[in-house]
């Protein structure tokens, strides 16, 4: 899926944490699940004065044919589950610890529920418009929303036209009528999209999200895509819930001029540095707290 240029930052990061930024004028070109499990090339667009691309779930095995500064941002499995299997082909799948370990997180939980999940489903668009407020909610409580701004949009309308056409999934997970965890869907190809989760900081001890994200692969089974797609980035749970992955790459192709040149030297020379730092253990505690 091509996007219309817009200013993204090359962003100086140890982890999450984004210490300084670069701004460019890039055209995002994000490639599917069903794209980067074909194995092709995208076709780049024109970039009518932009600075350059950015290709996100490159398979890792494609040559990229662009002119300019290529500059591989990230390397990454792209986790999805194949709900066509079944569910209980997926669970034979998990490990005996992660089997044990989400019997365990379900039983705390509902012991701290008064006996019981209180897991609510919504769908259409009417669904949606109750699902948006507490959504939002626990979303503005987030890491998500406060370090990437990644959390479910505050536009109850974004919500509403994607449930229109039988596109969208969301859940929401309460503990003593306090909503605690949201998960929100969307189709794209033959894949539900991983799109935004989240929970309240102040229920992290009952594990609400792990409980969400079981019991909606668990509803997913039963829909009408064949595949579950953790989208773009590593993520223990996505390790440890997944059946699949395509090894992945994310790059930025610049324009070849100074100025992009010396803004890719500053951004390599920084990742170089980090990647080095995280050899000496005294760096790796260090930027284990500046994550934090």
């Amino acid at each position: 899926m091509t996007h219309p240029p817009k200013s993204r930052a090359l962003a100086l990061q140890v982890g999450a944490r984004t210490l300084a930024t670069i701004p460019r004028r890039l055209v995002r070109v994000g490639l599917s699940l069903d794209e980067a499990l074909a194995g092709g090339a995208p076709v780049l667009p024109a970039l009518d004065g932009a600075d350059g691309w950015h290709v996100t779930s490159l398979p890792a095995a494609v040559a990229l044919e662009a002119p300019g500064l290529a500059w591989v941002r990230q390397r990454y499995m792209r986790y999805y589950v194949d709900l066509a299997a079944g569910e209980a082909a997926w669970r034979a799948g998990l490990s005996a610890a992660t089997r044990a370990t989400m019997k365990r997180k379900a039983k705390r939980l509902a012991a701290a529920g008064g006996g019981r999940i209180d897991i609510r489903r919504y769908r259409t668009a009417d669904e949606m418009a109750a699902f948006h407020p507490p959504a939002r909610a626990v979303a503005a409580t987030t890491y998500q929303e406060r370090l990437l701004g990644a959390a479910l949009p505050a536009d109850p309308a974004a919500v509403a036209q994607a449930a229109a056409g039988d596109g969208a999934r969301g859940w929401l997970l309460f503990v003593c009528d306090a909503p605690a965890a949201y998960l929100w869907c969307t189709a794209q190809g033959s894949a539900w999209r991983y799109d935004h989760v989240g929970h309240d900081p102040a229920f992290a001890a009952l594990s609400p999200g792990a409980v969400l994200m079981e019991a909606a692969l668990g509803d997913l089974f039963g829909d009408r895509l064949a595949r579950f797609d953790f989208t773009e980035g590593e993520g223990q749970h996505k390790r440890t819930l997944a059946s699949g992955g395509v090894a992945c790459r994310d790059v930025v192709v610049l324009r070849r001029t100074w100025a992009n040149r010396a803004a890719l030297g500053v951004v390599r020379g920084f990742d170089n540095a980090v990647t080095a730092a995280k050899r000496v253990p005294v760096a790796r505690a260090l930027a284990a707290r500046v994550r934090r």
